[in-house]
């Protein structure tokens, strides 16, 4: 063994994700890669085909595996989707097997849908898991008892995500997410109209539909969404064009698909986090707090804890009417966007330092 930045060197990290589609959390695992890389580690990462293999390192090696999630089953289907996943799961694991029993090997679970294959090929060495996942659901629970005799340690991105892991009896520490810093904040131009917009997947739990719901009561404003889909969540993309298409909200909301992250920052006065659930620790909104966007995000989950004190407003998850005079009050208010900014800023340079915090991760999983 040698030594490194993160301590004492495994000679391969294994990580493992349960998608192919790029999202906050596999963004976070590609920062762990390239750390990994920089301090001399080999790297493997197993996931799906799709954008993430497409925007690995090159001198990273792709392992395909098969999609680790449901895929948007529902009813009876769902009963089927779940006993097919069993059966990935199973042949996952014994794809990972030859990778992980290498002597000096740490394997990372990016995802909780990844766990129990990597459970299979772990065996009694164990893996390390980022938790990316607020648990909130009996599913999710049954997972991790499942899984939970192969996890050697679990590394949480907020406390509130670490807080269920630890009474399902799950060994965690508690690892912030970070972002690139220092950057120059973008110019503030209040846009005419002014525009909110949220950079989320269009996945269900992510809170479009109350976004839209909410502008739909400010005749004034554009909503934009920047951000791809899940195969399974089609026909949710599908309503959510419906509802933008209804005479309160036509011709005021663009779906923009996937976009650089200035880019798409550039074009919003507000960024919104609306999800529905708790997000563990979500990227986006540590991304428009570096760059001086306000954000408005739903109070629980990882979000809470990154925008209390001044650094953004919380408002009731699910609730379209506190979203509308939420966003009301933002835009109406220049000088509370300015303290907001100047919060958030702040905030993401103490606690949130892109420099930091991965090595910090990175040693707390292979460590």
């Amino acid at each position: 063994m040698t030594e490194s930045a993160t301590g004492p060197s495994v000679g391969r990290v294994v990580f493992v994700a349960h998608s192919g589609q790029v999202s906050g959390a596999e963004k976070v695992m590609l920062d762990l890669a390239r750390a990994a890389l920089s301090d001399g580690h080999a790297v493997t990462v197993a996931c799906p085909a799709g954008p993430l293999a497409d925007r690995l390192p090159p001198t990273v090696a792709h392992l395909e595996i098969d999609h680790l999630g449901l895929t948007g089953e529902s009813g009876a289907a769902r009963i089927a989707g779940g006993a097919r996943l069993i059966a990935r799961w199973f042949r996952t694991g014994r794809r990972l097997r030859a990778a992980a029993a290498e002597p000096g090997v740490a394997v990372v679970v990016n995802s909780l849908n990844a766990l129990p294959a990597a459970r299979i090929a772990a065996g009694t060495r164990g893996v390390s898991w980022l938790v990316h996942d607020t648990v909130i659901t009996a599913r999710q629970r049954a997972v991790i008892r499942l899984a939970r005799p192969g996890i050697r340690r679990a590394v949480a991105v907020s406390d509130a995500t670490a807080q269920p892991l630890r009474a399902l009896g799950v060994p965690v520490v508690v690892r912030h997410n970070g972002v690139a810093w220092p950057v120059d904040a973008l110019p503030e131009v209040l846009h005419t109209p002014p525009v909110v917009g949220m950079l989320a997947l269009l996945t269900p739990w992510k809170g479009h539909r109350v976004l839209l719901d909410a502008v739909a009561e400010l005749p004034g404003v554009r909503v934009e969404f920047a951000g791809g889909h899940f195969p399974g969540d089609v026909e949710h993309v599908a309503a959510l064009h419906a509802r933008a298409a209804e005479p309160d909200l036509d011709g005021r909301v663009e779906f923009l698909g996937h976009r650089d992250l200035c880019e798409a920052l550039s074009r919003f006065d507000i960024l919104v986090s609306a999800s529905v659930e708790p997000e563990a620790g979500p990227l986006s909104v540590l991304e428009a707090m570096a760059y001086g966007r306000p954000v408005i995000g739903t109070d629980h989950g990882g979000t809470t804890e990154f925008l209390t004190d001044g650094a953004g407003v919380l408002v009731p998850p699910g609730d379209p009417v506190a979203m509308a005079r939420a966003i009301s009050r933002v835009l109406s208010d220049a000088g509370l966007r300015a303290d907001v900014v100047a919060g958030a800023r702040r905030r993401v340079a103490q606690r949130h330092d892109l420099s930091v915090t991965v090595p910090a991760m990175l040693g707390a999983l292979i460590g």
